[in-house]
């Protein structure tokens, strides 16, 4: 489903992903962690062209995302994308936030749209809410609100980039519930996060990113009971200790 080749990403003179190869097959769930400032965040980015990549090759079912001739729009619309900083429009309802692309983007009726809206607010628990406005819902709220907006547009993969890392503890768990759902809907998933109770129960592969490169993979019963590499050792000690 997601195929990563030697790929590379350079801001200028600084190396952010050095030759990453990853495979994600139909239906599995990927968590990819590992230290501040290793690539995570521009490595899920890479996967809809949020970041352009400097070589290498990009698949996601079947196409070539990093081919010029490559519609973003239409590959957009099959990766949904759930952000850090919730980026959702202030000016606009909850059910019209989550209405706006499947009308502008895949051409639907407005009432088609709008009943896929609530039934996705209902799936999520926030049916009640959708008339209301961003500003009028907690940070988990507007965080469950953009998960509900990424899969109006039915895609067949859903990228998280540190979902929860802009929540109140208290927050982080109705996100991660929401998620976990999903996972287990069959949903082709990657997420960047440091949510380790959820790669346990969730994940079918943990990939560890330091300095660009994976360095370990495997599945998370043995990457927490027995890391290989003696950063993702660091790290865990680091996570535990916190």
């Amino acid at each position: 489903m997601i195929r990563l080749t030697n790929v590379h990403k350079w801001f200028k003179d600084l190396h952010v992903l050095n030759g990453v190869n990853l495979n994600v097959h139909q239906g599995e769930v990927v968590v990819v962690c590992g230290p501040s400032g290793s690539g995570k965040s521009t490595l899920i980015r890479t996967i809809n062209q949020l970041e352009t990549i400097s070589e290498g090759e990009i698949w996601v079912d079947g196409k070539n995302v990093t081919d010029p001739k490559t519609d973003l729009n239409a590959l957009r619309a099959e990766v949904g994308f759930v952000f850090q900083h919730f980026n959702l429009y202030p000016h606009l309802s909850v059910l019209d936030n989550i209405t706006l692309s499947p009308i502008r983007v895949k051409k639907m009726g407005k009432a088609a749209a709008e009943q896929l809206a609530v039934e996705l607010l209902d799936r999520v628990g926030l049916a009640h809410k959708k008339d209301a406005f961003p500003a009028q819902l907690s940070g988990g709220q507007q965080q469950r609100v953009a998960i509900a907006r990424g899969l109006a547009m039915q895609p067949k993969v859903m990228l998280f980039d540190e979902p929860t890392s802009a929540l109140d503890p208290e927050m982080i768990g109705e996100v991660l519930q929401v998620m976990r759902d999903l996972a287990k809907s069959g949903m082709t998933m990657m997420c960047v996060t440091h949510e380790m109770g959820f790669a346990r129960e969730v994940a079918d592969y943990v990939v560890f990113v330091d300095q660009g490169q994976v360095v370990e993979q495997a599945k998370p019963e043995e990457f927490f009971s027995n890391p290989q590499h003696e950063r993702a050792k660091q790290f865990l000690r680091q996570l535990r200790s916190h």
